[in-house]
This record gives C-alpha cells, sequence and structure tokens, in this order.
C-alpha cells in the first residue's frame, strides 16, 4: 500500500466495510423454497439509472419469471454502500463497478468476492460544456474549470485517461474540482461552476435540451471497452447457488438482447416505470445515445482483455491497490454455461 495512492480504501474503512470484512459471512438471502417457489434474489444497485436498462428489461420483460427468479432490487447508492450490503448478506448480488471487487480483495475478505456477469462495457459519462463548442478540441480544456466525478470511481478515472490520452493532465492542465457529491455534480454546473463538467445520463441530454450544457465528447468512446459496471457475488454464493446465478445470467442475457434488437423506443417503453421524472423521449434518446457507443454488453461473458484495460486505467490513476489475475476474480463458467 503506497501512501495517498490508497486514500479510496482508506474512505472505505472509515465507512464500515473494514468490521464487515472482518466476522464470518453467511448465505443467507437466496430463498429457494422446497415447494417449488421461484428463487429470489436481493440484488443492490448501485444506483438508478439508464446505463442499467438491461437489468430493468430482465424483470419488466418476464426473463428472470421465465427462469424462476423473482428479483428484490433495493439502489444503495454508491460503491461503498453497494459492497457493504453484499458482504453483511443484505444482499446477494452487486451490481457495481468492478472496480470494488478490486478494492475489497485486497483486504482479505472471509468470504472473497466474484465479478460473474457483465452489464455495462464502457464509461457512461460525457463531457458537457457551457457554451455550445461545435469545432471542440480537447485542448479547449487547458485552463477551464472542470467539474470531475469523486477521486478513486471509475467514472473519474475513466475520465482522467480519456483526458491523458488526448495530451490533457488532468492535475495540471485544467482547474479539477472533485469536492462536489455525486448527486450535487448536475445542480452544481447548473447553478454556474465549472466551464465543463463529467455528466452521467439523463443529466447530459437533458442540460442539452434546457441550453444548460452541451455534449462535446464520450468517455465511454475515449476509454475503451472494459467490465464498468458487473454483477458481483460472494464464493459461498458461487459454491451453494451456482444454478440461481446460471439462470440469473440467462435472464440477463435475454434482456441484452432485446436491448441490441428492439427499437430505443420499446427499450423506453418497457424501462419507463424505474424513471418516473424523465419523459420517454428522453429515456429512448439515452439509450440510443447508449447503444450507438456499445455501452451496453451485449452478453454476460467478462473477457479478459477488458479486465486488463480495468487495471490499466485504475493503475494509471494510482488507484489500483494491486494487480489481480483474471481468474482470482472473474467467474466465466457461470456466463458460460448460461450462454450454452
Amino acid at each position: 500500500m503506497q501512501g495517498g495512492k490508497m486514500i479510496i480504501m482508506n474512505k472505505w474503512i472509515r465507512r464500515g466495510l473494514a468490521p464487515v470484512l472482518a466476522v464470518p459471512l453467511m448465505l443467507t438471502a437466496c430463498a429457494n423454497g422446497d415447494d417449488g417457489d421461484d428463487d429470489t434474489v436481493e440484488v443492490a444497485e448501485v444506483t438508478r439509472s439508464i446505463f442499467y436498462a438491461p437489468l430493468y428489461v430482465a424483470i419488466e420483460e418476464g426473463f428472470f419469471a421465465d427462469e424462476n427468479i423473482d428479483i428484490d432490487l433495493t439502489t444503495t447508492w454508491g460503491g461503498d454502500t453497494t459492497m457493504t450490503a453484499l458482504l453483511s448478506d443484505s444482499a446477494d448480488v452487486a451490481l457495481v463497478g468492478s472496480e470494488t471487487s478490486i478494492y475489497v480483495h485486497a483486504q482479505n475478505p472471509s468470504d472473497p468476492v466474484v465479478n460473474f456477469g457483465a452489464l455495462t462495457q464502457t464509461d457512461g459519462t460525457f463531457l458537457v460544456s457551457r457554451e455550445p463548442m461545435p469545432d471542440f478540441s480537447w485542448d479547449d480544456l487547458e485552463g477551464a474549470s472542470y467539474l470531475g466525478q469523486r477521486a478513486g470511481g471509475m467514472p473519474q478515472m475513466a475520465g482522467e485517461y480519456a483526458l491523458r490520452q488526448n495530451g490533457i493532465d488532468p492535475h495540471k492542465d485544467v482547474e479539477l474540482d472533485q469536492s462536489v457529491d455525486f448527486e450535487n455534480i448536475a445542480g452544481a454546473f447548473a447553478s454556474g461552476s465549472g466551464d465543463f463538467v463529467q455528466l452521467f445520463e439523463p443529466n447530459a441530454t437533458e442540460f442539452e435540451e434546457e441550453g444548460i450544457g452541451h455534449v462535446v465528447a464520450s468517455f465511454g468512446e475515449e476509454s475503451g471497452t472494459l467490465p464498468y459496471t458487473s454483477f458481483i457475488t460472494k464464493e459461498s454464493m458461487v459454491e451453494e447457488d451456482e444454478d440461481v446465478l446460471v439462470r440469473f445470467n440467462r435472464a440477463i442475457y435475454e434482456a441484452q438482447q432485446f436491448v441490441e434488437n428492439e427499437s430505443s423506443e420499446t427499450v423506453a417503453a418497457s424501462i419507463a416505470p424505474y424513471f418516473d421524472e424523465t419523459s420517454e423521449d428522453v429515456i429512448a434518446n439515452v439509450v440510443e445515445r447508449y447503444d450507438e457507443q456499445n455501452s451496453f454488453a451485449k452478453d454476460p461473458y467478462i473477457d479478459e482483455e477488458g479486465w486488463d484495460h480495468l487495471q490499466d486505467i485504475m493503475e494509471e490513476s494510482g488507484e489500483l491497490p494491486e494487480r489481480i489475475d483474471y481468474e482470482d476474480l472473474v467467474d466465466t463458467d457461470i456466463a458460460d454455461r448460461a450462454l450454452e
């Protein structure tokens, strides 16, 4: 562990993850009735996002039901709380950035975690400028004020990687502000802070429609393919309920095919109940934007090349505690069986 490079892990410890890691954990949540009832899988999602469209499609279109699975979905708002929910048996499955599994692995949990299914395969944020910039160049960022995502999170790491790839040092060439909480970044920009901001959807699209900001670049396109958001569980569940996880991945795969093959309007109509405050037109536009840049994984399989790229990005940002072998944190057998 190298000094300041491990700030994010120290935050995890302060926030209470370490005590969770220190106690023996028991699988409790995945209820498998002996009377033929469906299996209930408790899923903790790190945030509610159109970025996760295939998950909601799998629920709404009955793909989980076809696999005799009931989904109990909870939004846990943040990587630390999401992984704590998983490790403390408040959830069977966490939908969260794969980088969190690396942070947890470094703490040597008594019941290790494993990535078993891919949901998104690129970063989901966009660079938004305050002024229209039809001829945008990355050099335009030099000397500008820039509202970024939190240090140690995958959005910020992917964003920094994209800037470096385009000749911009995020800590020297721009006035980087990481002091604003995730949920307040859009509001801060709308209130006048920053020349540029790194935003998820639907904020980026809504800002364009309202004339508040203008999308000038995609961090997903710039940072490449990687296991950005994945389904993660504990090894104890793999050992005891692997068949449930195979069926879970099979349902996700059906939803991934649905998202790939149906129109963005059809997908938007399916997932609209999860986004009461967002119009179906905006949802459809966001789905289309993510689909065009291949953000939605085509199947649940997490490949080794993407895993290595993830760690390269983390390492370049100074947030990688240690390189972890692909086989140690990715279970491909579950995806392979689901795709048979």
